[in-house]
């Protein structure tokens, strides 16, 4: 957990008041830069020490084996890995012959500050050199939303109190050292020195690399160029060899003199297009973006993220450190896949290498409603990504016996790269979940381009896919037998009941075949008539509990101190599963039903999954238990800026940041969309005052703000809108909004327990969380 003093909780930005370098690695991925097609972790700008170097570009990747202690048929041969690209970020100072390292001499001031609103990085530094002079650095960084492939750093150099002798060296840098491998199997692997030069050439103040992948075979280049001013005399110069490029500024800085330099950085890469092509398109986009200047670059991304928080913006009162996570959240999601332009969106974005850089099922089950309701373009894009692997995916399950297409449980370009089949071929819900994203985009956005383009023909694949994995038994049932759910510590179970409520949807969706609308009718989901609850999948509550009592704190996650064959047969769950089904399909619920479920399942979940929180606040908060789903809330909410799963350093989790939004506007505001009709039954915890957010739907822009006790719906844009609240359809126009009373909550049983030891972190209030940062050392928190 980062038990960071430094950070300041203010509505707009993450500040970091001193530099700890035993958390450096997290927060290279908390500060990290993206558009969605190039990732800048947040590594200091003169390039050590660092924890984990990062530069990514969506997509390239390099192939590796998938070795086997015993093979089998169907097996992948060989993964995917996401690379460490060409560093354009690395920036070294030299100060009277002394570089600047912040582990030598002394560090008078150093300041971060990841700006919500301007998209960039701004970092202030007071250094003393080892021989006693001093100088301050002022850098900012920014990956343009604007520029697809541009990004640019604005540094600066003065004296402090004495003249200076500076020498700045800006370089690219190809096939950096990486750090040793975790025994973690959900971080990376690792390979070294991926790149292999092609063409590498410098001009006045621009170099450019080019490097190739030795067995993806893809290509890409990296170009910077720059405009210095600095005092009369500067010198300049520009060299470049195969793996190294470096642009040399060397100057006389007298007091009150400064060094001005604004590094602009393009990059792209093709797995088609060659060398010449795409040494081209490095120049032109580096050209035009030190075209355009680094205030209109500023700017432009200043005015793209007005506009996201226009519609995007969750406003919460009554607790400051969430309202700071939330929006931190929302960036990073945005930056996940705003401009990733039919590419995938990975687990873990492109701030960092874990989970090789892969993408999973949590992008279309927690991404993209998010970017659906707020970023629809962006969706748009990640679901013609999924529509391009389609092929793939024909091939992948005509391997597998089948017909229509299975989507991989984990990919970078589209073929399948899980090893362990248990909890990947068979987590055959991950195509449901695609199915279930088109659905909701085209509900909420009326796309009839997409429809016919692309998304008819995903639903109907996989359609076609869950009619030949499943059969219809002897008592007309239709089952699907031998698949794994959410829970990956359950594997290879009978009908599943989160897989079979959006298989029946994704064959009602394109339902063409009376077939299909047979198979939906009858679709199998368990009901254990003794208990009185779903059972997960068949059987499992018949299972053998979970000796909790026993499990030690250490030994959590599960998956890495226990085999999975005694997970596999027990109860126990690593992240909501069936309780996810009561979220996604609660219209297949009684509110009954919910309550027992939730009870029921509750004191199995272990959470040793982050994708767990967000979906147990939001039901928690549907059957009543406020308090408890506020917990959850600041448990997916801040997920990273805490580090609770002690993994931040290998990027922040995407899905997890993208589950706050969900917990806020699906759990405290009641938010459903179930086929397609927007429905609301805000209600707010103790410790929240009021909840305000906004929802683009079909062309219009919805502004929903609740207190305790009524509840404000406001068109801000576009034709008259019909919602229900709390069950009541009413008409909101752009002329006329519509207060409605909340109604008061109906007292619940008491919130059920959690396994020993894995209950959420209870939320303190304002002011004891005030009082124990300032005990920590910690800055008092901004005004809003």
């Amino acid at each position: 957990m980062i038990t960071h003093p430094a950070f300041a909780v203010e509505p707009w930005s993450i500040r970091e008041t001193e530099l700890d370098l035993n958390v450096l690695a997290q927060t290279e991925s908390v500060f990290a830069l993206s558009n969605g097609h190039i990732g800048l972790r947040a590594n200091l700008d003169e390039g050590e020490p660092f924890g984990i170097p990062g530069t990514y570009l969506n997509s390239f990747y390099e192939i590796r084996p998938l070795p086997y202690a015993e093979a089998g048929y169907g097996f992948p041969e060989s993964g995917q890995t996401v690379l460490n690209v060409t560093n354009g970020k690395i920036i070294r100072l030299l100060v009277d012959d002394e570089p600047f390292d912040v582990r030598y001499g002394r560090l008078l001031t150093h300041e971060r500050v990841l700006d919500l609103r301007d998209g960039v990085l701004r970092r202030h530094v007071e250094w003393e050199s080892p021989a006693g002079t001093t100088v301050r650095v002022d850098s900012t960084r920014l990956v343009s939303f604007v520029h697809r492939s541009a990004a640019a750093i604005l540094y600066e150099v003065e004296p402090v109190d004495s003249p200076l002798r500076v020498a700045i060296q800006s370089e690219l840098i190809a096939n950096e050292p990486a750090p040793p491998t975790s025994n973690d199997p959900r971080t990376a692997a690792m390979l070294e020195s991926p790149l292999e030069s092609e063409d590498f050439s410098d001009r006045d103040a621009r170099v450019v690399l080019l490097h190739s992948t030795r067995r993806s075979k893809l290509l890409m280049a990296a170009a910077m160029d720059h405009v210095v001013d600095g005092p009369e005399g500067t010198f300049l110069a520009a060299e470049s060899e195969q793996d190294v490029g470096r642009v040399t500024i060397a100057t006389d800085l007298a007091a009150g003199e400064r060094l001005t330099m604004v590094k602009f950085l393009s990059y792209g890469w093709s797995s088609q297009r060659s060398l010449a092509a795409i040494r081209d398109q490095v120049i032109a986009a580096v050209a035009k973006a030190k075209y355009a200047g680094w205030d209109s670059l500023l700017e432009g991304q200043r005015a793209y993220l007005d506009d996201f928080w226009t519609s995007a913006d969750v406003e919460l009162e009554g607790d400051t450190e969430l309202q700071q996570a939330v929006r931190f959240a929302l960036f990073h999601t945005l930056q996940a896949g705003a401009r990733a332009e039919q590419r995938a969106i990975p687990a873990k974005g492109l701030t960092g290498p874990g989970y090789d850089g892969h993408t999973f099922w949590d992008t279309e089950r927690f991404v993209l409603p998010v970017l659906t309701y707020t970023a629809p373009y962006a969706t748009r894009d990640a679901l013609l990504w999924r529509h391009s692997t389609l092929g793939l995916a024909r091939e992948r399950a005509r391997q597998l016996g089948l017909k229509g297409a299975a989507f991989p449980w984990r990919t970078i370009r589209g073929q399948e790269c899980s090893g362990y089949w248990p909890a990947g071929t068979a987590a055959f819900h991950i195509s449901a979940n695609v199915a279930d994203a088109v659905v909701r985009y085209q509900a909420a956005v009326e796309d009839e381009v997409f429809e016919l383009e692309a998304g008819l023909e995903v639903l109907v694949e996989t359609a076609r896919l869950w009619h030949s994995l499943g059969h219809h038994d002897a008592e007309g049932r239709f089952r699907i037998d031998g698949v794994t759910g959410p829970d990956e510590y359950s594997a290879i179970a009978d009908n599943n009941v989160f897989t079979n409520l959006l298989a029946q949807r994704n064959l009602l969706a394109a339902a063409e075949a009376a077939a299909w609308r047979d198979a939906a009718r009858d679709m199998v989901i368990p009901w254990d008539e003794a208990l009185g609850v779903h059972p997960q999948s068949e059987g499992f509550t018949k299972h053998q509990l979970w000796d909790f009592a026993n499990t030690k704190p250490d030994q959590y996650p599960l998956l890495l101190n226990f085999p999975y064959f005694d997970l596999y047969r027990k109860q126990v769950v690593k992240q909501a599963d069936l309780v996810l089904a009561l979220h996604w399909r609660g219209d297949a619920f009684t509110a009954e039903e919910k309550e027992r479920d939730f009870a029921y399942y509750e004191p199995l979940t272990v959470r040793d999954s982050s994708l767990s929180a967000c979906t147990q606040a939001i039901v928690a908060a549907e059957v009543g238990h406020l308090e408890l789903a506020y917990d959850y809330f600041g448990e997916a909410a801040l997920m990273d800026l805490h580090d609770l799963e002690h993994n931040t350093r290998d990027g922040v989790h995407i899905a997890s940041l993208a589950g706050s939004w969900l917990a806020a506007v699906a759990g405290f505001g009641g938010m459903r969309d179930h086929d397609g009709f927007l429905s609301f039954a805000p209600r707010l915890p103790s410790r929240l005052e009021r909840l305000a957010f906004g929802i683009r739907f079909r062309g219009r822009l919805l502004k929903v703000e609740a207190t305790k006790t009524e509840a404000t719906y406001t068109l801000i844009e576009g034709k008259t809108l019909e919602l229900s609240h709390y069950g009541d359809r009413l008409k909101v126009s752009t002329r006329k909004p519509a207060t409605q009373l909340i109604l008061p909550t109906i007292p619940a049983e008491p919130p059920p327990s959690q396994p020993p030891g894995r209950e959420p972190m209870a939320r303190q209030p304002e002011a004891k969380r005030r009082r124990r940062r300032m005990r920590r050392g910690g800055t008092k928190p901004a005004p809003s």
